[in-house]
């Protein structure tokens, strides 16, 4: 949740299932707006698995064959590979499949109560290296049985392009949230950008807590506390690990990291979540600042975190 400066002007509303949220240091709030709305819904055609004619939806229904994809889907695809290699599969793009079985076949807000008679199944992981990619040729090969899920880093990778293109419309600089996936880009307001460390991306900006300050990057958020359903009598979240194709029984309830990049944050506090205990260990390898929460509600912070600058609400 971003808290506004005073020279600042935002606007909020709803796309990719999500809550978005666009602050300005100055310039026109309409016209980065549009800028934003443009980038979404790009990206929402090219890889949203909750509409049938979008380009993700396609190749998932082409199994085996070479397919010549978007520029846009592309990078999406190629981002979500850079991140599973990076943390060793723990965030693995492939788990499409394994996310219908648990019910998240439909955009979240339409996802129903508990489906009693509906059993949950567990899905194998086909794992990145599934996914053939050429960069430039732009040719995608789905190995059989894999479906791809970019919902992780695709949205992510959104919040950057969203950031850059209002940056680039309005000259100045811009802040875009998505869901808890927060990108900035051109210069901060003074102060830096005020965020409210939240589990729970619709946490209304005044509610106290944990107030960070940042120059520029990105810190994104990934909670096992927030979308959560109940499918077959069991509660279940939609952070799958890999290695099982369940949801993760995590050690943290919640992973908060900065990074100079969205995809980077996302991927590693995402990363975090599956890991669990071992965390700890990856990230101080990696070098991202991180805020873990434990299910005990214990806070761990590393590689330099930004400190807590104002224990009240933000203003």
């Amino acid at each position: 949740m971003i808290a506004p400066a005073r020279e600042t002007t935002s606007a909020t509303w709803r796309a990719l299932g999500t809550g978005v949220r666009l602050v300005v240091n100055g310039g026109d709030i309409d016209l980065a707006r549009a800028a934003v709305q443009d980038v979404l819904d790009a990206v929402d055609r090219a890889y949203s698995r909750f509409r049938p004619d979008s380009e993700i939806v396609g190749l998932n229904g082409r199994p085996g064959a070479t397919v010549t994809v978007s520029p846009l889907l592309a990078d999406a695809i190629g981002a979500a590979l850079a991140v599973a290699e990076r943390t060793n599969g723990a965030v693995d793009p492939t788990v499409g499949r394994a996310m219908r079985a648990i019910g998240y076949d439909v955009d979240f807000e339409r996802i129903g109560s508990d489906a009693g008679s509906v059993e949950v199944r567990l899905e194998p992981i086909p794992g990145w290296r599934a996914v053939d990619l050429s960069r430039a040729r732009r040719e995608v090969r789905l190995r059989p049985g894999v479906e791809l899920d970019l919902g992780s880093t695709g949205k992510a990778l959104a919040a950057d392009l969203a950031a850059a293109a209002a940056h680039d419309a309005l000259g100045t600089g811009v802040l875009v949230s998505l869901g808890g996936d927060i990108a900035t880009a051109g210069r901060a307001p003074e102060g830096g950008w005020r965020i409210l460390v939240a589990e729970d991306s619709e946490t209304p900006t005044d509610t106290p807590g944990e107030v960070i300050a940042i120059a520029g990057g990105a810190v994104a958020t990934s909670s096992t506390t927030v979308r959560r359903w109940r499918r077959g009598g069991r509660t279940v979240h939609h952070l799958i690990d890999p290695r099982t194709g369940a949801p993760t029984d995590s050690t943290w309830r919640t992973a908060s990291v900065a990074a100079p990049t969205c995809v980077d944050a996302n991927g590693a506090a995402t990363a975090a979540i599956v890991l669990g205990a071992d965390a700890v260990t990856w990230l101080g390898h990696a070098g991202y600042p991180a805020r873990l929460v434990a299910t005990s509600g214990s806070v761990t912070r590393l590689n330099g975190w930004p400190e807590l600058i104002d224990p009240s609400p933000p203003v």
